[in-house]
């Protein structure tokens, strides 16, 4: 297995990044959001883990939440809050959540955030967001589907990484981000869904509903793989009590 490195905790791919919004593929990864929160998310206090350059944090105070941003990339945080310094984006403490209060939020969203953890890392960290949620609380994580590491998309590209198709379960895996600027691949985890759902087991959350958006073809975007294979999953999870 190669060294997993964190490609997000970078000045310059912050910089890259914190001017993507929603093109191209990313497009099916936000589009049924609003109404899958509508469905499963009870209350206005939201978390945004893994918030990046703040993008998801504002997509949430656009559809009403009160969000807090949270990220260990410092670089990241950094172009979150210079893109709204009105918002409320937190730097993590290796290992910490930041002092938010336990069981006090109604929401906690984590997008793509858990491509890039470690698979012996992931349940820890879902168990820490398990303890955020208020009772009727909902942990909503959108992660990228295998399948993205060995297709091409409208705005990723595998194909000068053909080593991804024979990449097991915990292995790094690398694909190009051609809607932004800088030209490196990001590095992810691959993790399949049977991976997902034993890491949530342990971590004492149980799968709700889940979702893989597909392209419906009548929008304005010059699709490739999406009409036919989701590039994400949604998993809505909740506290196994």
């Amino acid at each position: 297995m190669s060294a997993f490195h964190n490609t997000y905790d970078d000045a310059a791919y912050a910089g890259a990044y914190a001017k993507l919004e929603f093109p191209g593929t990313y497009y099916l990864a936000y589009r049924d959001l609003p109404e899958i929160l509508a469905a499963h998310a009870q209350g206005r206090r939201a978390v945004d883990f893994g918030c990046g350059t703040g993008r998801s944090t504002r997509f949430l105070r656009r559809l009403g939440f009160e969000a807090v941003g949270l990220d260990i990339a410092a670089d990241m945080v950094r172009q979150a809050v210079a893109l709204d310094p009105a918002g409320d984006y937190r730097h993590l403490p290796a290992g910490g959540l930041g002092g938010l209060p336990q069981h006090a939020w109604d929401l906690v969203l984590s997008v793509f955030t858990f491509d890039n953890i470690p698979t012996p890392e992931k349940p820890g960290i879902l168990g820490a967001l398990r303890g955020l949620l208020a009772g009727e609380g909902r942990l909503v994580v959108l992660v990228s589907s295998p399948e993205i590491y060995t297709h091409e998309w409208a705005s990723f590209s595998s194909r000068a990484f053909p080593e991804n198709a024979a990449a097991r379960p915990g292995e790094v895996v690398r694909c190009l981000n051609t809607a932004i600027a800088d030209a490196r691949p990001a590095e992810d985890v691959l993790c399949t869904d049977a991976e997902y759902r034993e890491a949530f087991a342990a971590a004492g959350l149980a799968v709700a509903a889940t979702y893989r958006p597909l392209a419906r073809g009548d929008e304005p975007i010059a699709w490739v793989n999406e009409t036919t294979i989701p590039p994400w999953v949604i998993y809505v999870l909740t506290a196994d009590r």
